[in-house]
């Protein structure tokens, strides 16, 4: 299991679109992926569950990763969450 510290960069935070972004990148995968926001964790590949957060621009979340796949889709969760615009 790989953990890291990523900070939100999307201009638009994680509304609607970018969260089904993400939701898509995130199912990619085999492993388990998590994102972190305070006391809550909710799985990465669930719309509802990251609606939920309500993530802005800024803000920095934990992404966990467990899985024969963990560091690929770490580096994509990443990628995405780290653009200025998605």
């Amino acid at each position: 299991m790989i953990s890291k510290k990523i900070k939100i960069q999307i201009q638009s935070g994680l509304e609607a679109r970018p969260v089904a972004v993400l939701v898509q990148v995130a199912s990619q995968f085999d492993s388990s992926i998590y994102v972190e926001s305070g006391n809550r964790k909710v799985n990465a590949k669930s719309i509802m569950g990251m609606m939920a957060l309500g993530l802005d621009t800024g803000e920095e979340v934990v992404v966990s990763a467990e899985g024969v796949d963990e560091v690929n889709a770490m580096e994509d969760i990443e990628k995405f969450l780290s653009a200025a615009s998605a």
